[in-house]
């Protein structure tokens, strides 16, 4: 039997790396909900975020375990960097998993016979994962980004995001879903 359940991944934080930060939702509160729980979730991540065109390859538990070490690996860097002792701060632990990562092949470019440009690996999932791992790598490097990397006001959320407006004021990871949630709970508290 095959499970057709669809997963709708949030995508919208600025970066790849911050998006695949995401997967576990509500990090830091009693909600923390797994979104890479199997590998169908995987696949499907990749599928939905990732650069290769809908191509997941195969994934397995293991992979699914790696994905997620990398996605904590990933947060440690990008939070260490964020911090006063910059991205050495990070464990040597979370440095080499994501240098690891991001040393596997990655996606290369090919024209389509329509004349498009897609992306192809032999290995989707664990060339995405090289593409989140080089993105957490450029991010925790750059002290411009950095200075506009944000947590969500929000304090039910747990997502960073990259502010990328042009005051720099941004405070919500989604206008759409935290910010609506805080305005519509501001007008409630107003009107009683």
């Amino acid at each position: 039997m095959t499970d057709t359940t669809t997963v709708c991944f949030r995508e919208g934080a600025g970066r790849l790396c911050l998006d695949f930060l995401r997967t576990l939702r509500y990090r830091g509160t009693p909600d923390a909900t797994e979104e890479l729980a199997r590998p169908a979730d995987l696949a499907a991540w990749v599928r939905q975020c990732g650069p290769c065109g809908g191509a997941s390859g195969v994934v397995d538990e293991e992979r699914v375990r790696e994905g997620r070490a990398l996605r904590e690996a990933v947060y440690e860097l990008v939070t260490a960097a964020g911090g006063p002792g910059g991205p050495g701060a990070a464990s040597s632990g979370a440095r080499s998993r994501v240098n690891r990562a991001a040393g596997e092949a990655m996606p290369v470019p090919r024209l389509s016979p329509a004349g498009e440009l897609r992306w192809y690996a032999e290995d989707p999932v664990r060339a995405t994962l090289a593409v989140v791992a080089r993105d957490a790598l450029d991010l925790a490097t750059s002290a411009e980004l950095l200075a506009r990397l944000r947590p969500c006001a929000a304090a039910s959320c747990g997502a960073l995001f990259l502010d990328q407006s042009r005051p720099g004021t941004r405070r919500w990871c989604s206008m759409d879903v935290c910010g609506n949630r805080a305005k519509k709970s501001a007008l409630r508290a107003r009107d009683h």
